[in-house]
């Protein structure tokens, strides 16, 4: 399924497949950071107070105005690396290898790592229901709901992993694809151009958009959720069609800052869209545009920027790539074993967000030296 790779330029981006692209490893990471930083914010955000559980007292319109940006762009630019790195695993080692590396760096993480996060989760939350005298909405309803003789079982869902399970599902999707010789498509398809990307790619998003709500949920159903396959498989596709050949994204530069500044301005639109502080279970047209928009237009500014500025090795950068993986794994649950306690301290807003996130990112760093870098681990989830 990957397009054959012309010569690069001398100025091109890639440095050869055997040769690690830094950009998108510091990519990678920052976009971690703002997993982070998403998850941390939501205690504060009004649009999604009622539902998040570790949502605080206080909350700023300012949260969602910067918090739902990270959100359209974060996620689409983790598929499009996966994708360009699954296309260069799939250069290197076969179909058959990229299976075995499959197995071993997601299947097993996710069949161990799911039932250690999801209980880690429902006893911290538990703990708060029963504990925190500022409780959330969300805190108030699983009290009263803990608190029936026999309270009913959830539907097991993915939770935050579900990254993980639309990778595997990326995989088998590839494999079929290829197997039935559809890679040409996609080669198709990139022969057209950048300029013609850029068009394209916001109308193959926007019906997954419209399928959907606003802002769009994680979809954590252990089902294949249509519209997150619509909204995340170009990116994954795309990342794929890139390998070997970012250089081909070169004509997008100058389009650079207009492309950022009409994102901003998409995204104002979108905001005041949002401001009756609600979710709805199925788009409109029209805000369902803009978000496809922002995420086709904003992922490739981000990657744009990233290529540009970030090509240069960072060892701190290296480091954080290198523990993203451990990061992701384990930081929802540090994050809401920390912000439980905190709401029912009388701190500003802003301190708590600043610890809940230095001590979270400090845990995973920590936690990721001492148990990862150096252990057998490493092999699965450094």
């Amino acid at each position: 399924m990957t397009p054959p790779r012309p010569a690069a330029p001398a100025a091109s981006f890639d440095a050869g497949p055997a040769v690690r692209i830094h950009a998108l490893d510091h990519l990678r990471a920052l976009a971690m950071l703002a997993g982070v930083l998403f998850h941390a914010a939501l205690a504060y955000s009004p649009l999604l107070g009622s539902y998040w559980p570790a949502a605080d007292r206080e909350n700023w319109w300012g949260v969602d105005a910067l918090a739902w940006l990270l959100h359209l762009v974060r996620m689409p630019l983790f598929f499009l690396v996966a994708g360009y790195f699954t296309a260069s695993l799939l250069e290197r080692r076969g179909m058959s290898g990229l299976a075995r590396q499959r197995a071993r760096r997601i299947l097993v993480p996710f069949v161990v790592a799911w039932p250690l996060v999801d209980g880690s989760l429902a006893l911290a939350t538990e703990w708060a229901a029963a504990a925190v005298a500022h409780p959330s909405p969300m805190l108030r309803l699983i009290r009263d709901w803990l608190a029936q003789p026999d309270p009913p079982s959830l539907p097991p869902r993915t939770g935050h992993l579900w990254f993980l399970y639309y990778l595997l599902l990326f995989s088998v999707l590839l494999w079929a694809l290829r197997t039935l010789g559809w890679g040409a498509r996609l080669e198709r398809w990139m022969e057209k151009g950048p300029q013609h990307l850029a068009w394209a790619l916001p109308l193959l998003l926007w019906p997954g958009f419209m399928a959907t709500g606003s802002p769009h949920p994680a979809p954590e159903s252990l089902l294949p959720e249509a519209w997150a396959l619509a909204v995340f498989g170009p990116f994954f596709a795309l990342g794929l069609g890139l390998h070997g050949r970012l250089e081909w994204l070169a004509p997008l530069q100058r389009w650079l800052a207009p492309g950022g500044l009409l994102c901003l301005g998409l995204y104002a639109l979108l905001a005041d869209h949002w401001t009756t502080g609600a979710t709805v279970a199925r788009t409109a047209w029209a805000p369902a545009l803009l978000e496809a928009l922002i995420a086709a237009w904003g992922t490739l500014v981000v990657l744009l920027v990233g290529l540009r500025f970030l090509a240069q090795p960072s060892p701190v950068l290296r480091y954080l790539s290198a523990s993203a993986y451990w990061t992701y794994l384990v930081h929802l649950p540090l994050l809401f074993a920390l912000q439980y306690p905190l709401m029912d301290l009388a701190w500003p807003w802003p301190l708590k967000f600043a610890a809940a996130v230095a001590a979270t990112t400090t845990l995973c760093l920590l936690s990721f030296e001492l148990l990862v870098r150096r252990t057998p681990l490493q092999r699965f989830v450094g």
